[in-house]
């Protein structure tokens, strides 16, 4: 059932930016992206959870060989190698690497997956690029405002394609919400929008001190960032408790919703950011990203304004990721999950929900840890990433869209800790009227490691 939905609303697809996606999807720009006139050859860093979820995403839509995978963890690393030599994948043993710089050097990649932790983006995003790679890189594309500034000079320079992991853009039901919702006027004008998470995803632990494992490499995991005492394995949900390693919830959470936001009604850089919150109920553990957070972004009679609580209920509990769009005419709700429009002027409301792919990829029904409701979007996203590739063309979220977001994001984390608005030149690089806030558009890397700068490329 869900299959046949995406169909009959395939017509109201083409009204939009989702034209060429659905185009190529459909092998109709005069070639075929199920079947390219080559085998892309793929390389993938960070072999965890949604590294394999954006690797197996784009071996269910194009064809592609996998080389090299590359993790600091051996025992992660050799389970996503094992895994993509199974059914449906049957993929050949792909070359095994602890650094990636190594199977940079070593392979001959024509695309590079990266889904590392936020820290390692921006490095090897740039290197990957300066081996002639295009690159798939997650959100957010950097953990400080100047790094996503380099990577931009970087895919300039090097002229390669870079899409970057805010599906939200390839969400079917968003983007059928987009164009029969916003981009047909219903909502009217639109002058206010709000952004939540009520997730009670913030890590509350205190694991001890211990002995690194054997098989993780602890120093180079952490790589550019501060050498944190080891206590517990990082991967998933304990190093994203760090601002060593990211910019907290409004870093992970935030930028998928207001990138939404800004693709929705044609968004760019934020006139000033502002925000304010901490660390309000939670103090027990040491984590040290904020429980309680709101972030205020502001454009032409349009304020964006981010809301997030790590305990407590739900403001709404139909939407508690989600962002909300409040029109002259009406309101729109959207989430991974779902959307629905209710009109002020007494006509029926509308709704829409995620694309479910069940019959056509049964293999997602038993992926460990898939995120079922978005696996469509990523394969959508990878569609546009390849399309953009042949085609010599800009994807729906290239470089600097994930650097708008992901920036704004950061400049709010940096507003909260000033405890005053910011107003950023992205021309000249600073923040304006402010040299404290300017200097903390980079963050110190740790001794041994360079971190990259717009001018060196």
């Amino acid at each position: 059932m869900e299959q046949k939905t995406f169909y009959i609303n395939r017509r109201n697809f083409l009204k939009g930016s989702f034209a060429g996606l659905v185009l190529s999807s459909f092998g109709l720009y005069g070639f075929d992206l199920m079947h390219p006139t080559r085998t892309y050859k793929v390389g993938l860093i960070g072999t965890g959870w949604y590294g394999k979820s954006d690797l197996f995403r784009l071996l269910q839509v194009t064809r592609a060989e996998v080389v090299s995978l590359c993790d600091v963890d051996e025992n992660q690393l050799q389970a996503a190698a094992h895994l993509i030599q199974q059914p449906p994948f049957l993929q050949k043993k792909p070359r095994c690497y602890k650094d990636y710089k190594k199977m940079l050097a070593e392979s001959e990649l024509d695309i590079v997956l990266i889904g590392s932790p936020d820290h390692w983006h921006a490095l090897q995003c740039i290197d990957a690029l300066a081996a002639g790679a295009h690159v798939y890189v997650q959100k957010p594309i950097s953990v400080d405002v100047l790094e996503g500034e380099a990577m931009l000079a970087a895919a300039k320079k090097y002229q390669r394609t870079v899409q970057v992991g805010m599906q939200r853009r390839s969400t079917p039901h968003l983007i059928e919400a987009k164009n029969k919702i916003v981009d047909a006027g219903l909502l009217g004008k639109i002058s206010h929008a709000e952004m939540c998470c009520y997730y009670p995803m913030r890590a509350n632990r205190n694991p001890v001190v211990q002995q690194v494992p054997d098989f993780l490499d602890y120093d180079l995991w952490t790589g550019p960032a501060p050498l944190r005492p080891y206590d517990s394995l990082p991967h998933r949900g304990w190093w994203r408790a760090f601002m060593e390693y990211g910019n907290g919830i409004v870093g992970d959470m935030c930028v998928h919703m207001y990138d939404t936001v800004r693709w929705m009604l044609d968004l760019d850089w934020p006139q000033q950011v502002s925000s304010v919150g901490g660390i309000y109920l939670q103090k027990e553990s040491k984590s040290n990203i904020s429980d309680t957070q709101t972030a205020v972004f502001e454009h032409p009679e349009l304020n964006c304004i981010w809301q997030h609580r790590t305990w407590g209920t739900p403001a709404d509990p139909e939407y508690p990721w989600a962002f909300k769009l409040f029109g002259e005419h009406g309101t729109l709700s959207g989430s991974t999950h779902k959307y629905d429009f209710v009109p002020n002027n007494g006509t029926s409301p509308l709704h829409g929900e995620a694309l479910y792919e069940r019959e056509k990829y049964p293999e997602d029904v038993t992926e460990k840890d898939i995120e079922l409701h978005v696996a469509s979007a990523t394969r959508l996203h990878m569609l546009d990433f390849l399309n953009a590739i042949e085609t010599q063309t800009q994807p729906i979220s290239n470089l600097r869209e994930g650097h708008i977001s992901a920036a704004s994001c950061i400049l709010a984390n940096v507003a909260m800790d000033l405890g005053r608005p910011l107003v950023y030149d992205p021309k000249a690089r600073i923040v304006k009227g402010d040299p404290a806030a300017t200097a903390l558009l980079q963050r110190p890397y740790r001794s041994g490691w360079t971190h990259p700068l717009p001018e060196m490329f």
